[in-house]
Order: C-alpha cells, then structure tokens, then sequence
C-alpha cells in the first residue's frame, strides 16, 4: 500500500471529503448524486477534482458500481474521522428526531431484522421522526470493518468473536458492545418429521438426520459443527445457505433439520408448520448485542440510534411468543 500523497489543504474545497466519504459508502456515482442532493456530473467532478488534489486515482469501475483503489482506502478512515469531528464541532449537542433529518445504517442478519424492523418502524412513527434508518444484511460475525470504514453506523447481532477481542483490549478498543438479550439455539424440522415426537430427538438421532446448515458466509463450519466435533460426532449436511428464513423455508417441507435462533420461529409467519426441538448437545446461547464505534460517543444523534436500537430490543423481549409460541416445545 502506497502511502498518502500530500494535500495542498489551503486550497482544498472540504465539499470534495463529503463527496468523497458518501461514494465509499455508496459505491455508486447515481446514488451518491441522489444522497447528496447533487447531478451525477457534479459527483463526477467532485471526484476528478479530488483525484487531481491527491495525484492519484481513488476510483476505477467495476462490475458493482465504483470499486475504490488501495489509496481511497487508505485514505477513507483519515476522511472519515475528520469529517466526524467536523461535525461534532458544529452541530448542536441535542438532537430532537422530530425536527432534524438524518440517515443512519444498521447490519444485521434477516433472523435480527425480522424481529427488530416491526419494532423500530413503530419505534419512528410513535415520535414522528425524520430519520431514515437502512438495514443492511450481515454476511459475517465481525461486522468491525464496517463500522470502521463507516459503511455501517451500529451493528445487531451475536458477536462472540468479536466481544472477547473487546474485553482482551479494555479501554484501547475503538468500538463499544452493549448487550440487549439472550436467546438459545433450537433444532427445528417440519410438523409431522419423524424425529418431531417428544423424546425422539437424541443425539444419535440427531446425528444421523440430514441437516440443513446456515452459514452467513457459505463456510462449512458454524456453531453446531464446533459443539459436534468436540465430542467426536458427524453429521450429514445435505445443504448449506446463508439466510434463516431461507433454511426455515427449507425444512418447512422436507425432512430436513436445522439450527435457528428460537426468538425467530415465530417471524416466520409459518411457525406452526415448524416444531422446536431442545438440542442434544451443548450449544451457547445467542447473546445479541449493539455493536458500534467510539467515534459517535459525543454524537447526539447517534446516541439517539443506540438509545431507539435498545428500546426497540426490549420490544423484541416483551413479545414473550417466542418462548413458549407455536411451533412445539420451547428449548
């Protein structure tokens, strides 16, 4: 990686930076334009005035919009930062949702966003609020790079990984993980799966049906492969996606078994097709939490973001139908 090229800041148009950090979210010139309130020739100028100021090429296309080179990488978080303490310096300590008009983008996986996006929507329209919140799916349990390079504002999910790297840095860490709830894991298969009557479910059993996997990224190893092999077992995994409702779907019918969170059997809007079974093997619980960078800590608006995701979790948790709903036992 090549280092920074030198600015000449006293002729620098700081409009070129928002120009800048909004197409390396965006990745796109057409979107950056509507964003911005801006032409597409106007975004297009920005950025060759942009690239003349830094001597270096920031962008070049690709077969998803604009791909950002090595440099406009290296230079994005140093952007990002200052606009962020630019905007600290002069926008008001308060943030009143109902009069000021912000956006926000929140990653989650589709099992977390079916239970949260009710809830938030709710959340909005009860103040009135002007901001318009993106949810953006989750391909990953570490979410840091984009909460690093600012593709994301807060994060919602289970991150075990990446809260004991937390914990190990204490006060050094850049990012912060406020936890919301616990929920465990369930086996779950189709009304009518032979495997479906109480007490058929044993770990021989378990281990010689035919699973159906979630994976966010496609790997062939999750949770329930590290808890099986650490008591020496196998099982056969007939197929591999990277959704839970997808995998809901799924067993929903054939004779296939998967692993699901148990709070979103119910968000299915097919649960009693589906019965929970407790699993046969020792799985952690789900310990979903907030996710996000300490750069925002004195924004306002953004503790209006955290403080809105919380409440909207304990929403989530006074929906006590995803304990002991439909769809059999409750594990």
């Amino acid at each position: 990686m090549s280092a920074l090229q030198p600015i000449n800041l006293r002729t620098l148009d700081l409009n070129l930076l928002k120009v800048f950090d909004v197409v390396m979210v965006e990745r796109s010139v057409t979107r950056s334009a509507q964003r911005l309130h801006m032409t597409q020739p106007a975004v297009s100028n920005a950025l060759r005035r942009l690239r003349e100021a830094t001597n270096d090429e920031l962008f070049v296309p690709g077969a998803h919009g604009m791909a950002p080179t090595p440099h406009a990488q290296q230079l994005w978080p140093v952007v990002r930062d200052a606009l962020e303490q630019l905007h600290l310096a002069f926008e008001p300590t308060v943030f009143n949702p109902q009069l000021e008009a912000r956006s926000f983008t929140l990653a989650m996986a589709d099992a977390t966003a079916a239970l949260f996006v009710p809830q938030l929507v709710a959340l909005q329209q009860q103040v009135q609020a002007r901001v318009d919140l993106r949810i953006v799916p989750l391909t990953t349990r570490d979410p840091r790079p984009l909460l690093e390079q600012g593709q994301a504002d807060v994060a919602v999910g289970f991150f075990a990984g990446v809260r004991a790297d937390l914990a190990a840095a204490g006060d050094t860490a850049l990012l912060q993980h406020d936890a919301l709830y616990v929920c465990p894991y369930v086996a779950v298969m189709r009304r009518g799966h032979p495997l479906a009557q109480p007490g058929a479910l044993t770990l021989d059993a378990y281990c010689a049906a035919q699973h159906l996997r979630v994976s966010f990224a496609g790997h062939a190893h999750g949770f329930v492969d590290q808890a099986r092999a650490g008591m020496g077992r196998q099982r056969r995994v007939v197929m591999t996606v990277n959704q839970f409702f997808t995998a809901a779907c799924g067993v929903r019918q054939s004779n296939l078994i998967t692993v699901l969170p148990r709070n979103f059997v119910p968000a299915t809007g097919f649960a009693a097709q589906l019965v929970c079974c407790e699993l046969p093997l020792d799985m952690p619980l789900i310990e979903v939490g907030l996710l996000w960078h300490r750069r925002h800590a004195a924004d306002a608006a953004h503790a209006w973001l955290r403080q809105t995701t919380v409440a909207a979790a304990q929403l989530v948790c006074a929906h006590r139908d995803w304990l002991d709903g439909p769809g059999g036992t409750a594990a």
